[in-house]
């Protein structure tokens, strides 16, 4: 009996059901690839896109980060504040990283509780990027940002520094501006779609109510 006949059930079922590349069923039934591409188009069995493979391959990339599914009362405060001050400033196009930007400590602060509590994202994948003006000393506001965050400075990205600003700004950001930055598309796309939830939740439940209201 030809390898064809012997394996054509079996690469039908990994392929399909249990979503393996050509090359993984290869490594697992000891053929080649090219072995399992034969058997593939002698049954029939179409071969993925590369688009269609990259998706494969993004959905079993293992999570960066465990979400905490029961939520104490105060742990769903934090959790709303986050994705809503994620909402507000937070990157939602490409490159699909999750990148808070403020210059308020306690928003940076509030935003980075979320990450760690509620996410719990490991802690060696963070990143601050800082964002200052020419005037101020990059070396001391990181320093600042890194204990004030509790992220050691090893985990800060070069400072960008605008020297072309107006000078009417330049107190406005008396710690600068920092980027807190994830990169994890999943943990992204966890994000917007917690954001979607529960915005649509506070919509469906207060949109088109009349306040009523009473004279003093």
């Amino acid at each position: 009996m030809s390898i064809d006949n012997n394996y054509a059930s079996i690469i039908r079922n990994l392929y399909i059901r249990q979503g393996l590349t050509a090359k993984d069923i290869g490594a697992q039934l000891k053929l080649t690839v090219w072995q399992v591409y034969r058997v593939m188009k002698k049954i029939g069995l179409a071969r993925r896109t590369h688009k269609q493979t990259q998706a494969l391959l993004f959905s079993k990339k293992p999570l960066s980060y465990m979400l905490n599914s029961t939520l104490s009362a105060e742990e769903k405060i934090l959790l709303r504040a986050g994705l809503f001050l994620y909402w507000g400033e937070g990157a939602k196009s490409k490159p699909y990283i999750v990148d808070f930007a403020n210059s308020d400590v306690k928003m940076v602060r509030i935003f980075l509780a979320t990450l760690r509590h509620i996410y719990k994202v490991q802690e060696n994948r963070l990143r601050i990027l800082l964002y200052c003006y020419a005037n101020q000393n990059p070396d001391e506001l990181v320093s600042y940002w890194s204990e004030t965050l509790h992220i050691p400075r090893s985990q800060f990205t070069k400072p960008y520094i605008r020297r072309d600003y107006d000078v009417r700004k330049i107190h406005k950001m008396h710690h600068g501006l920092v980027h807190v930055r994830y990169n994890d598309k999943k943990l992204f796309m966890q994000i917007i779609n917690d954001i979607d939830i529960i915005s649509t939740t506070l919509i469906t439940r207060w949109d088109g109510r009349v306040a009523k209201y009473t004279s003093l």
